[in-house]
């Protein structure tokens, strides 16, 4: 391995988990910076499979609700409806992820100047969100109705496309439709565990036969980077939003989105 594509793998693992669980696309960050950088993987892998990183981390921070949910499936119709809710929730993303997943890898993920444009307009749809005078019907994420968290999943699917987010698209979703803030964010990470194991191993499957050795070692150097990152934004981030609300993380995306697409017109990178 060169000693540039472990210093890319290790900065690109750290975009990862700092952007994983933000309304800002992890992937267009990922992506972009993949892209001015010159760092190649087969078919965008590393973008995807080093997001099992973060998973870890936020795996490892629920562990204890987790496991509590776990053992009260026998008996618990609390935690019953909560596991089905966040099936139900996935179930989209799982269909449309898998029907349409090689024209995403092959194709969407090809246009940074896209993404660019996705970043920028998401950024003007959590500015308008985030200044909404919105009144809360749902507050517990445990208590979501199916309803709810159905129509909650049908907005990730929005994620699909590299630079709307998949936090943001589902925060966002679930903002319109009667949650509050924190409650929203939270329902986005439980959300995200299935989701990012069913993005991992659907990619790890389709390009088995494209990954080697090397690739592996690089990928495992993102792996750790986005798994010790992310712990840090899992920790934090329900507080940041309860008191900051979203216009932070709107305003990083315009000005990222229009620096990628500066970069981009330049002709740096790539």
């Amino acid at each position: 391995m060169e000693d540039q594509s472990i210093l890319s793998a290790l900065f690109l693992g750290l975009i990862e988990g700092l952007t994983e669980f933000i309304p800002v696309s992890s992937t267009a960050h990922v992506l972009l910076a993949g892209h001015f950088l010159g760092f190649k993987s087969p078919e965008n892998t590393f973008a995807v499979l080093i997001q099992l990183g973060a998973i870890l981390a936020i795996l490892s921070v629920y562990f204890r609700k987790l496991f509590l949910l776990a053992i009260g499936l026998p008996t618990d119709p609390a935690s019953r409806h909560f596991v089905a809710a966040i099936l139900l929730a996935f179930l989209p993303a799982a269909v449309v992820g898998a029907l349409a997943h090689d024209f995403i890898k092959s194709v969407l993920f090809e246009e940074p100047m896209m993404i660019c444009v996705m970043l920028i307009l998401g950024g003007f749809v959590l500015l308008w969100i985030d200044r909404l005078k919105l009144t809360p019907k749902y507050t517990e994420v445990t208590e979501y109705p199916l309803s709810l968290a159905f129509k909650i999943g049908l907005c990730q699917c929005v994620a699909m496309i590299p630079g709307v987010s998949r936090s943001g698209a589902t925060i966002v979703g679930a903002l319109l439709l009667g949650t509050d803030k924190r409650s929203a964010a939270e329902f986005s990470f439980f959300l995200a565990m299935p989701t990012m194991v069913g993005a991992f191993a659907l990619d790890l499957y389709k390009n088995r036969d494209a990954l080697s050795f090397d690739d592996s070692a690089i990928i495992a150097i993102g792996f750790v980077a986005a798994f010790l990152s992310a712990l840090l934004v899992v920790r934090s981030l329900l507080d940041f939003v309860s008191k900051r609300g979203y216009a932070p993380f709107a305003w990083w995306r315009i000005v990222v989105g229009v620096l990628g697409l500066i970069g981009l017109i330049l002709g740096i990178g790539g």
